[in-house]
């Protein structure tokens, strides 16, 4: 698995750099942080890999409707696409949606919902980690605290979003 990721992140990272499609560059950045996530999946690290398919997938939202308002979308008629076309992404995204599939069923997230097929619960000792723990070193300022910097992300993000309008306003 771990060899499948590191392809996927450097074919689709060079894709990211060689596009001349602000829409593919997108897209094959997607992939890249997709399979960045899947490496913490692999190193069970899940909070930090559901963080960072969370926060990037929603950027990468983002940066879709930037790129559609900044290049005025595409030109081209949906209609007068080929079924050739049409059918490779198909199969690209199948294979996707296989590969995403395959990734999360092995991480045995859903063990304890299913207790009849007869997979094991996660431990419950001293040694897991307590939501009331996250949340503490989430919303703490002092030594080992997040919040200074998910307040700086949002921030950076506000900016973006502000520039992005009077980009497009502009126009």
């Amino acid at each position: 698995m771990f060899v499948i990721l590191a392809v996927v992140i450097m074919l689709s990272s060079v894709a990211t750099v060689v596009t001349k499609s602000i829409i593919r560059a997108a897209t094959y950045l997607l992939f890249v942080l997709l399979g960045t996530a899947g490496m913490y999946f692999l190193m069970g690290y899940t909070f930090l890999g559901s963080v960072q398919v969370m926060v990037y997938a929603g950027g990468i939202i983002v940066l879709y409707v930037f790129a559609i308002l900044l290049t005025e979308g595409a030109k081209a008629d949906p209609a007068l696409r080929k079924a050739k076309d049409a059918s490779w992404g198909f199969i690209v995204s199948l294979v996707g949606f296989l590969i995403f599939l395959f990734v999360l069923l092995k991480q045995k997230l859903f063990a304890g919902l299913v207790p009849a097929l007869g997979a094991p619960s996660e431990p419950t000792g001293t040694d897991t980690t307590s939501i009331d723990y996250i949340g503490h070193y989430m919303l703490s300022t002092g030594d080992g605290g997040y919040l200074l910097p998910f307040e700086a992300v949002s921030v950076l993000l506000l900016a973006c979003i502000v520039a992005g309008l009077l980009i497009a306003r502009k126009r």
